[in-house]
């Protein structure tokens, strides 16, 4: 029984409403799932799309009613940034120079696309449609026009970069092309001294009493300083220049990394797109011959370059990084920290139009575990790997990962997708997974749990697929990563769950006892 003051009763009514929710919550603690996963919705989302701002055939009106029409949440449109490319001869490379630019949020207007967006949201309030882009920062020269050797490289080595809502921050993107992130520096300063050639062409013009010879003789100087000066000066224009030139071959992920940097620190999220396609092309360049443009797989850039969100695992080409035990795993197991977050796993559509062969909005989706349907909402499942992806089948029918957690304690903890799971000094962890097919209909699948890199069980089925594996292999003290991939109607890969090491039962007692 419990005895206030007409002055504390307010306080005292609340201290017993604090008390009672702790200890209903305890109770519920040791006999309820401890996961956060629970609490979201999972939402369908479309990612990397192009609309007719840049290369994609649809608005983006056209592109959200094809969304609603096939059932989608969330569609993430990443139009091109940049498609500006220059190539200058030598020694007045910005003089003698060939340019072409192709559509682009860049020359479309980063105000408009931004408008844009937020008009068609406004009209469909339920798809949820997060405005983006694609960047490829850097492309560089090698070899020689007149040799017949003319390449550029990595004009297709692109990023996603996604949760920019401010046109100054697009603005600034340190990217080729943009001239809104170039800097005046020492170079810009070196380029502008030809306009001083100006001052004794000035002089060399003021009449003098002498011959008429001598005053033309000096006239002509002046005339071809003028000209040389405006010649340099255009050559260099703009003076202020780009972080990073296109005739160095020797930067490596340098520029990459910079556009990384750029977009953490405003807010954004950054995933590499597509690191093992590979592109290339030759173009007629007349009497010399042809310049080839190629981009080579580059899977290494997962290694070379840090602080990024996540990366394309799951698109229409060969893949072998998100293989078991290779570059995937090997990231997923080094510890995690802010300058290298754990890389997530999207799903990449690259969709442009209805004319590409296969490709609708919806074959090929990244599922996310939402706490709330709002943009803000996908961008945190995005940024916290509550996701997995999933692609069509042969017969359009995709799988539905309904249910994947990993269980200790008698069942009584447990976590999904994306969290964190501490088992203490348990030992009996059970792997729990739902499968269904989105037409409901039997289809045959194949399930490989995949534990730190390691193939760990092989299950087969079909749907609705219902199984409980318990993992009788389990090391200790060492941190382990749990995910899934599962084919036969189309392809689904999920993001891990991460399993802290398991205590000895000395430590376990001593936890206990802390607590």
């Amino acid at each position: 029984m419990f005895i206030c003051k007409r002055d504390g009763q307010m306080k005292c009514t609340r201290r017993l409403i604090l008390s009672s929710m702790i200890v209903v919550s305890c109770l519920s603690g040791s006999v309820a799932r401890a996961q956060a996963s629970d609490d979201r919705q999972q939402l369908l989302a479309t990612v990397h799309v192009h609309s007719t701002a840049s290369t994609g055939e649809l608005t983006v009106e056209a592109l959200a009613e094809r969304a609603e029409q096939l059932g989608l949440d969330v569609l993430i449109l990443t139009d091109n940034f940049s498609l500006r490319y220059q190539y200058g001869l030598w020694p007045l490379p910005g003089l003698l120079k060939r340019q072409v630019r192709f559509p682009s949020v860049l020359e479309y207007g980063i105000e408009r696309y931004l408008d844009e967006i937020a008009a068609v949201q406004s009209r469909h309030p339920k798809l949820i449609i997060l405005p983006g882009v694609e960047v490829a920062p850097y492309y560089h020269w090698t070899g020689s026009l007149l040799r017949h050797t003319l390449t550029m490289h990595n004009a297709q080595r692109n990023l996603l970069v996604l949760g920019l809502t401010n046109p100054e921050d697009y603005r600034s993107l340190p990217a080729s092309g943009n001239p809104g992130s170039y800097t005046f520096d020492w170079r810009g300063a070196v380029n502008g001294v030809p306009i001083l050639l100006v001052v004794p062409a000035v002089w060399l013009w003021r009449p003098l009493r002498r011959s008429t010879d001598w005053r033309s003789s000096r006239r002509t100087i002046a005339c071809i300083l003028v000209v040389l000066a405006v010649a340099l000066v255009v050559n260099a224009w703009p003076l202020s220049q780009p972080a990073f030139s296109s005739y160095d071959d020797r930067l490596g992920y340098r520029p990459y990394q910079a556009l990384i940097d750029d977009v953490r620190d405003k807010g954004g999220l950054v995933f590499w797109s597509m690191t093992e396609a590979r592109d290339f092309h030759e173009y007629a360049a007349g009497p010399l011959g042809t310049v080839t443009v190629k981009t080579e797989a580059h899977p290494e850039a997962l290694l070379q370059t840090t602080g990024y969100t996540g990366f394309g695992g799951l698109y229409q080409d060969g893949r072998t990084s998100v293989k078991p035990g290779e570059l995937w795993d090997r990231l997923l197991q080094l510890p995690a920290n802010e300058s290298r977050p754990t890389p997530v796993l999207i799903g990449e559509l690259a969709f442009h139009g209805l004319s590409d062969a296969g490709k609708d909005l919806h074959r090929l989706v990244t599922a996310l575990w939402v706490k709330e349907r709002t943009a803000a909402g996908v961008l945190e499942a995005l940024r916290s790997g509550h996701s997995y992806a999933v692609g069509d089948g042969d017969h359009h029918v995709q799988l539905r990962l309904d249910e994947f957690r990993v269980l200790c304690q008698g069942e009584t903890k447990s976590a999904s997708v994306g969290d964190n799971l501490d088992p203490g000094g348990a030992r009996d962890l059970m792997v729990r997974l739902s499968v269904t097919a989105t037409d409901r209909e039997r289809h045959p699948v194949k399930v490989r749990v995949i534990r730190s890199g390691q193939v760990v069980a092989l299950l087969a089925g079909e749907t609705p697929f219902r199984a409980d594996w318990a993992d009788t292999t389990v090391p200790t003290a060492e941190r382990m990563t749990y995910r899934v991939e599962i084919t036969g109607s189309g392809e689904l890969l999920s993001n891990p769950i991460f399993v802290g090491p398991i205590s000895s039962s000395v430590d376990a007692e001593s936890k206990k006892e802390k607590v």
